[in-house]
């Protein structure tokens, strides 16, 4: 059984910092990569997903691991 470690309310704040902060960076690239016409690419369920700067949403099953990706 492991034994549950008790954190410091300090550390939560500090993570929840550093959590908007990376959300925020996020953010801003997603909109500098649409004021430049470029997708965003993300990765979900397994699956490569391309948010193109029309709107479409372009989604790409991920190969088995070792095979490589062919456009």
């Amino acid at each position: 059984m492991k034994q549950k470690i008790q954190l410091k309310v300090e550390t939560y704040e500090k993570a929840l910092e550093y959590q908007r902060i990376g959300n925020r960076a996020a953010y801003q690239a997603q909109e500098e990569n649409r004021r430049f016409g470029l997708p965003n690419i993300y990765s979900r369920n397994g699956k490569i997903v391309y948010e193109m700067p029309n709107g479409d949403i372009i989604v790409k099953e991920t190969p088995p691991s070792g095979e490589n990706i062919k456009s």
